[in-house]
């Protein structure tokens, strides 16, 4: 029977190539003194998020086999296996203090997938949680796949395609961890099956969403883009002011419908321009939520009929698919406007049009359509009372960093062992 002191040098022997390959990755190390023992202690590991290995790569084999000599020696050897899954060596001069004892530790990766403007991805980098690496790699790339074989966190937009092949390539995923607010690109079957939970940003594009949501209803009262184009083209005041009328928008009403974490943005917004606003939501407020945010709860049918203005604030899924039709923009109030900020497909574009050439609505701001980007001569294109931006409300400058902060704030929670914010409906137990 092989002696504790073989036995730890033919499995030094044996990790040695391993540990030379783990110093090529990003190790949290301190180099040039020995341990003088092991420390295990795996509830303080997890607590911490590390993944720990046994030394720097710069150790020689003996010196590795020496460390699993110790370890044997200290009695870490279980049923015949060996758990070395926390394993901190403690270094000569070290105390061990309510922080725990300094550890070698390899970062836990995170694969970035986004075709973002460098500067974007710098400011993601800067912002990586010390015990993280992040990889930046375009989305279904050849790079993509293989840097997800190794990838215990997803941090990006959702794809088409991040389905069944996806949670394949990454049988370490953790956490799909999402920028964005909406993620109806996502297979959440597929994303079920393989027990990862899906989050979204938290929020951090709602302020930006709010402001466009309010800047869209502004220009289309007002006939900014009309008016831009007009005087570019050298007219002046085109029309009379009873012919081509703007509007105020203090009194009007003001109809969300959805009132999550942009609907409430864009009430308390809409309050302060003197708007009454009411909203429709599966969710209801209790009244005293309701008379904190200055909003009213009406049925749908209520709101549509009662609105001047109606903001869509929803998620996209088979309930809001088409949700607002023929039926329910025949029910608009007449001389009304309709803003889309949320997902286009929320929005029958057929019923939309007949809705503005021949029905109750005088304009509609869109920023989003069910086909993005949408053909030229797409129908809506060819109407002065439309106006278009091209899915923009939630990227600004100041709502990546928001996001970023977000998605790394989530990623070290999984880390911890602790349970991430945010989890999308369809996948919360």
């Amino acid at each position: 029977m092989a002696t504790r002191v073989e036995t730890g040098i033919a499995v030094g022997q044996a990790l040695s190539p391993l540990v030379k390959d783990v110093s090529q990755r990003r190790i949290d190390a301190y180099s040039g003194v020995k341990p003088r023992s092991i420390h295990s202690d795996e509830a303080w590991a997890r607590q911490k998020g590390f993944r720990t290995c046994l030394a720097q790569g710069m150790m020689s084999t003996a010196y590795v086999s020496q460390l699993m000599v110790n370890l044997l020696g200290r009695g870490f050897a279980r049923g015949g296996t060996m758990s070395m899954a926390f394993v901190k060596p403690v270094y000569a001069g070290d105390r061990l203090t309510a922080h725990g004892p300094r550890v070698l530790t390899v970062a836990a990766k995170i694969v970035f997938a986004s075709r973002l403007p460098p500067a974007i991805i710098d400011t993601a980098r800067a912002m990586v949680p010390p015990g993280f690496e992040m990889t930046a790699v375009d989305h279904g790339t050849p790079a993509f796949y293989e840097a997800l074989h190794d990838a215990e966190f997803y941090l990006g937009f959702p794809r088409p395609g991040m389905g069944n092949e996806f949670f394949r390539a990454a049988p370490r995923l953790r956490l799909v961890q999402l920028v964005t607010a909406g993620y109806d690109t996502l297979d959440l079957e597929a994303a079920r099956k393989a027990g990862v939970p899906v989050a979204n940003c938290g929020g951090s594009n709602a302020v930006s969403v709010a402001e466009h949501t309010i800047t869209l209803m502004l220009a289309v009262l007002k006939r900014l883009v009309w008016q831009h184009n007009n005087v570019v083209a050298g007219k002046w005041r085109v029309g009379d002011f009873a012919q081509t009328r703007c509007y105020e928008v203090e009194g009007k009403t003001l109809g969300l419908v959805g009132l999550g974490n942009i609907g409430k943005k864009v009430a308390r917004k809409a309050n302060g321009l003197d708007m009454r606003v009411q909203y429709y939501d599966i969710r209801r407020l209790t009244e005293a939520e309701e008379d904190a945010l200055g909003v009213r709860f009406v049925l749908l049918t209520e709101l549509l009929a009662t609105s001047d203005v109606v903001s869509l604030h929803v998620p996209l899924d088979e309930t809001t698919r088409n949700l607002m039709s023929t039926r329910e923009l025949g029910l608009m109030k007449p001389g009304s406007v309709l803003i889309n900020t949320c997902r286009g497909p929320v929005v029958d574009e057929a019923a939309l049009y007949t809705a503005l050439t021949s029905g109750p609505l005088a304009a509609a701001g869109l920023d989003v359509l069910v086909e993005e980007p949408a053909k030229p001569g797409h129908p809506l294109f060819g109407l002065e009372n439309v106006t278009f931006t091209p899915h923009a409300a939630g990227p600004t400058w100041e709502s990546w960093g928001k996001a970023f902060r977000n998605g790394f704030d989530n990623i070290q929670r999984v880390a911890a062992g602790r349970t991430p914010l945010w989890i999308i409906p369809e996948l919360r137990e």
